[in-house]
């Protein structure tokens, strides 16, 4: 029993100075400084987080904005390539000289070449159907050749241009008549 006395009287006195040492340990005092920054501190992670997000939201904005530009761009550029393969140029009956309005139209397309310089053309002769076979491919490459030959003359680089002949193998029109055969002395241009 006296054992027992003795360790309820130890764990006492533990325990006294225990809560003795405790309760005379100094007080932490926060300055000015530490109670500033632990006020701004749980702010800072958001706002860079909202300037985080604010910065992912611009570039993505700025990307979308460039794609949708590069699509214009390539809209206006198809366009320009329809109207570049839909202007032909015409011919007198059983000839290769150049009309004016002819070189009105290649100079339109030669100005495009050149600010274009990636594109090449394929230049196609075609005739009307009267004459033979051979001399109508013969006719359609004379036109095609005058057609490179002029954009060439006017700064086109002749490796970015090939001339063939269909002669009468491909008619616009299929009619048989002088309005037909019109339609069917021209030279068409293929961008490629």
């Amino acid at each position: 029993m006296k054992r027992i006395m003795t360790i309820l009287m130890t764990i006492g006195i533990i325990g006294c100075l225990t809560i003795f040492t405790a309760a005379c340990a100094k007080k932490q005092v926060k300055t000015e400084e530490q109670v500033k920054s632990a006020e701004v501190s749980p702010a800072r992670p958001a706002e860079e987080k909202k300037a985080v997000d604010e910065e992912a939201l611009k570039r993505a904005e700025a990307e979308r904005l460039a794609k949708l530009r590069e699509q214009e761009r390539d809209m206006k550029l198809r366009r320009e390539i329809q109207e570049f393969e839909s202007e032909r140029i015409y011919f007198d009956f059983d000839r290769s000289n150049l009309k004016p309005e002819a070189q009105t139209n290649l100079k339109r397309k030669a100005e495009w070449l050149s600010a274009n310089i990636q594109f090449s053309i394929v230049i196609e002769g075609n005739c009307d159907e009267r004459g033979t076979s051979e001399y109508n491919l013969a006719l359609g490459e004379r036109r095609a050749n005058a057609a490179k030959t002029f954009l060439t003359s006017m700064g086109v680089s002749e490796i970015r241009i090939s001339a063939i002949s269909y002669g009468e193998e491909r008619p616009a029109d299929p009619g048989h008549n002088e309005e037909a055969w019109a339609k069917n002395r021209r030279d068409e241009f293929k961008v490629k």
